[in-house]
């Protein structure tokens, strides 16, 4: 009888998946440019303009302003669009930190709702029951590169008279009915950081149609000033949230190959879904025709422990690392159980203030299965690989069903 690896069997693969950043003559060749020049940040160079142009109308968008995170890109799009200080901002609760961080960077409180459970994006249906006096705006999340129910939630602003901002930080290229995301709503955020799918290491790009808010934006990630002020005139408060031309010259070249990186990933995570479809025990997320363009940043299936034993979600992806599978079990709390919250550690050196909410009252059961018991992640780079080692996926996972006992 075959073991599993964990207990001293043969792997599924022992061969490594692709790995990350993908990069060539052209980001050297950019980067030389850059060099030669002397005109090393942005406010003498032309690198960044010219990918904030190229991204920008990449993603159907007015305007595009550079800047130096994605976490940046979202606190400065609040601000830019008029989201006073003290308000609230509604936000999933299974994302990444920055979502929220940004909210609190720029003076505004958090306020948390569950996933849909069949996309992990925002539950819209769940978004007018947290709306308070205080709210302005809501931060959908573009999560896994999977577009949010934008119609849905474009509906509940408008009727309540919200800002949106789009945190699409894993959502280069991803279309919501035809069209892209990131210029859908009053703003969108996108990250450049050394994990993503267009990687500079780090950077961030503020999105948008609405030229007043392109105006703020571009204002206060450089200091405050005006395009046509003088160089010591400050109109409003801001900082140094610049990118260097460096950066800019990465991501012109990881623009150029993009296209093709994504149609393998697309055609991989269509693979994958194929062969896990199958398995019992392993959920799929199902397709959506009104997503139009997935960015596939991440795959992800719901483990179904019932149907493996009742082994812990824990138990299942170290197994299936152990047959040569990389994988992870993605966040591991939700965002309003993380110690920051739970102690309103909002003030200098993790001071607690006094908030409108209190994060300990939170509940998201879907989020919470999530992160505790369901979710399984595979990183972008896993969906560059070929059609061959889909398969092996498949196989390991099959293989630890058939041979759960061994667990």
């Amino acid at each position: 009888m075959a073991s599993l690896a964990i207990k001293g069997g043969t792997p599924v693969r022992k061969a490594p998946f692709p790995v990350w950043p993908v990069w060539g003559d052209e980001e050297i060749a950019n980067l030389t440019e850059v060099v030669k020049s002397g005109k090393w940040g942005r406010i003498n160079g032309k690198v960044t303009e010219r990918f904030e142009q190229k991204y920008a109308a990449y993603q159907e968008a007015k305007h595009g302003i550079a800047v130096n995170s994605g976490t940046t890109a979202l606190r400065l799009a609040l601000t830019a669009a008029d989201v006073n200080p003290g308000s609230e901002v509604i936000c999933p609760a299974y994302t990444f930190i920055a979502t929220a961080s940004a909210a609190v960077e720029a003076g505004c409180v958090p306020v948390f709702i569950d996933i849909d459970p069949q996309t992990y994006n925002m539950d819209a249906n769940a978004i007018e029951q947290a709306i308070s006096p205080r709210t302005e705006a809501i931060m959908p999340v573009h999560f896994a590169g999977r577009p949010a129910d934008m119609d849905a939630i474009m509906a509940v602003a408008q009727k309540h008279h919200l800002k949106v901002i789009e945190d699409a930080a894993q959502a280069w290229g991803a279309e919501w009915k035809g069209k892209r995301v990131g210029a859908l709503a009053d703003a969108g955020c996108f990250s450049f950081q050394s994990s993503k799918n267009i990687n500079a290491g780090e950077g961030g790009i503020i999105l948008t149609n609405d030229d007043l808010i392109a105006k703020f934006a571009r204002s206060h990630h450089n200091c405050g000033r005006s395009d046509d002020g003088l160089w010591y005139e400050h109109f409003y408060f801001g900082g140094n949230y610049r990118i260097t031309e460096f950066q800019s010259a990465v991501l012109l070249a990881q623009l150029e190959r993009y296209d093709e990186l994504l149609k393998i990933r697309q055609q991989n995570l269509n693979t994958l879904n194929e062969l896990l479809q199958p398995i019992e025990g392993i959920q799929v997320l199902p397709q959506d025709e009104r997503v139009t363009s997935h960015a596939c940043h991440l795959y992800i299936f719901r483990y179904q422990k019932d149907h493996f034993a009742g082994k812990s979600k824990e138990v299942f992806i170290e197994a299936l690392r152990k047959e040569g599978i990389p994988c992870s079990a993605g966040y591991s709390i939700p965002l309003y159980r993380q110690p920051v919250f739970l102690n309103r550690a909002f003030g200098p050196r993790g001071k607690s203030v006094a908030l409108p909410v209190n994060y300990q009252t939170f509940q998201c059961p879907e989020t919470e299965k999530a992160c505790y018991e369901e979710a399984v992640w595979f990183t972008q780079n896993i969906l560059l690989a070929t059609e061959e080692d889909m398969k092996d996926i498949a196989e390991a996972i099959a293989k630890i069903k058939e041979h759960v006992d061994q667990l």
